[in-house]
């Protein structure tokens, strides 16, 4: 028969108070277990920690209190360190699932590069991306959608030197996923599986990059993209002067400042690279370098191509003879009389091509704001023709845009041969498209707001529903639904018996414009006071036309 003899409370007392500990994450080769070696012949084996009682003595268990938790101290936590995100440790790595959150740790989203928006924010969002949305239902663009994850594949070999950004999963069935890096792909994608030849779409969606993130100039690794293409057999130029045309008009309407559109074509860049002795396998990463033109001094992409590249020094230098050049038509007239260009092929095609974009942007009454840049170069591998990238132009003594240093804030091209790599004959769609960058407008437009001290709505409610007195919450609910169901957009406070005062404070802090106040009196003559906020005007309005004076009075 075993005797349990538990420990004391007392004798637990005593026992010294563990220090809390600082968990740090462990390397994983200091993580795992040291390997077992095999005992040495003739050794005794180790003793089991289990060791059977002696014949005729009784075996005593003591029960002890179990070792106290490791604390966390404050500020600790926030996020999976190395360990946890490889599943090598932590709670997650250990267990297989996570438990509750220790009292003390600090929560936070993910990863940095990811962020929670609070009302006032999307708010803010919904009005920027409703004008951009406008803008492409003008045009007579049908929205479409797309998964969040595609086939690894699907995504590789698509993005030049950005491939390596790609987010990449894998599901229990060992299937290799990846969250989209951008919205084009899989619209070529759908285009091919679907075998459509012939569609003009947006599509606003979330995209994810393994970048590092810049949140003060709006680059996040989870964030918002908006997307307008034409797909089709058309005409030379005609897409594509009216995506150069769509940009324009959305960052005129947006009022963001002055801003410059620069275009190329990928071909009059190839032409270049190949005029220069540049051979054709190192076209794409050489482009890569060139596309940083804009961010960095000429030396730095001379030393890139160089050291990193491969390039000589003679070939570089002829090289920053041509993307150092921009302008406009006069500019394109005389690379076509370039001895060297006008011996190409793909160079003589794209300034062709580039003179007629430039002859449909006059019509369009756009030209002053284009400018001919050879050294847009858009290191993407899909791209085929004309490319563009409008950036703002940062103004002299402009406070609020010294807050937000911002780089591009749309872009876009032809790419003509995407739709082809997913098809299974082969069979190309003509593609040209543009990507407005909302989370960098977005960004300029929050410093704005909160320069100017505006308070921006977070909801649509057009009028609120109060009483002066008490006990008349049923004449509140009835007022209420009658508004609903004429769809007006109407709120009352959740309280038996509000007071006037905190209706009407509500009214002010929720930016509301109207409100409908039903007491005593008003009920006995089949009236409501409709009092506007702002000016604390108030009008007595029949019940039965309540509706349309609230929908004459804020219709814009």
């Amino acid at each position: 028969m075993l005797r349990v003899q538990a420990t004391r409370p007392r004798e637990l007392s005593r026992r010294p108070r563990r220090k809390a500990l600082r968990i740090r994450p462990l390397s994983p080769a200091a993580a795992a277990p040291p390997p077992r070696r095999p005992p040495a012949a003739g050794a005794p084996r180790p003793r089991s920690r289990h060791v059977a009682a002696a014949p005729g003595r009784r075996r005593r268990l003591v029960l002890r209190a179990p070792p106290a938790p490791l604390r966390v101290p404050a500020g600790a936590g926030g996020g999976l360190g190395p360990e946890d995100a490889q599943g090598n440790g932590g709670a997650r790595g250990r267990r297989g699932r996570a438990g509750p959150c220790r009292a003390g740790a600090q929560l936070s989203v993910p990863r940095q590069g990811t962020r929670d928006h609070p009302p006032a924010q999307v708010a803010l969002r919904d009005r920027l991306v409703g004008t951009v949305v406008a803008c492409f239902k003008r045009h007579g663009a049908a929205a479409i959608d797309t998964p969040v994850l595609e086939l690894r594949e699907t995504l590789m070999g698509k993005y030049g030197d950005n491939s390596k950004l790609i987010y990449e999963l894998q599901d229990q069935g060992g299937e290799l996923l990846a969250l989209r890096y951008d919205l084009t792909v899989p619209f070529a994608r759908y285009l091919a599986m679907n075998k459509i030849t012939n569609i003009k779409r947006y599509h606003i969606a979330k995209v994810y990059r393994r970048d590092n993130p810049a949140t003060t100039r709006g680059r996040y690794r989870e964030f918002y993209q908006c997307d307008f293409d034409i797909a089709g057999q058309f005409d030379p130029m005609l897409p594509d002067a009216e995506c150069v045309k769509i940009v324009h008009e959305i960052l005129s309407d947006l009022q963001l400042g002055d801003f410059l559109i620069k275009v190329n074509d990928r071909r009059i860049l190839n032409g270049v690279l190949a005029v220069c002795g540049i051979p054709e396998s190192k076209f794409i990463t050489t482009c890569s370098t060139i596309d940083k033109l804009d961010k960095v001094p000429w030396e730095y992409v001379k030393n890139e191509m160089v050291g990193e590249k491969g390039l000589s020094p003679e070939a570089t230098d002829r090289i920053g003879e041509y993307v150092q050049l921009h302008g406009g038509l006069d500019l394109i007239e005389q690379l076509l009389q370039d001895p060297k260009l006008s011996q190409n092929k793909l160079a003589k095609e794209g300034l062709g091509d580039m003179k007629l974009l430039f002859e449909y942007l006059t019509l369009f009454g756009i030209t002053g704001k284009i400018s001919f840049d050879l050294s847009l170069a858009r290191g993407l591998d899909y791209y085929t023709g004309v490319i563009f990238e409008a950036v703002l132009l940062q103004q002299q003594n402009d406070h609020v845009e010294d807050l937000v240093s911002i780089g591009s804030v749309a872009g876009g091209g032809r790419y003509d041969g995407l739709v082809g790599m997913f098809d299974p004959k082969g069979r190309k769609v003509p593609c040209v498209g543009v990507s407005i960058g909302i989370e960098r407008i977005f960004s300029i437009l929050e410093q704005r707001v909160k320069a100017s001290g505006e308070k921006v709505r977070t909801t649509e409610t057009q009028v609120l529903v109060a009483t002066p007195q008490k006990h008349l919450l049923s004449a509140r609910l009835k007022l209420i639904s009658e508004l609903w169901d004429a769809r007006i957009k109407a709120e009352m406070l959740y309280k038996k018996d509000p007071t006037l005062l905190k209706q009407l404070q509500y009214c002010e802090d929720m930016g509301i414009p109207l409100a409908a106040i039903i007491g005593e009196q008003e009920l006995s003559d089949g009236v409501v006071k409709l009092r506007d906020v702002a000016t604390r005007e108030e009008v007595d309005i029949p019940r039965e036309g309540l509706a349309d004076e609230i929908r004459r009075r804020l219709e814009p």
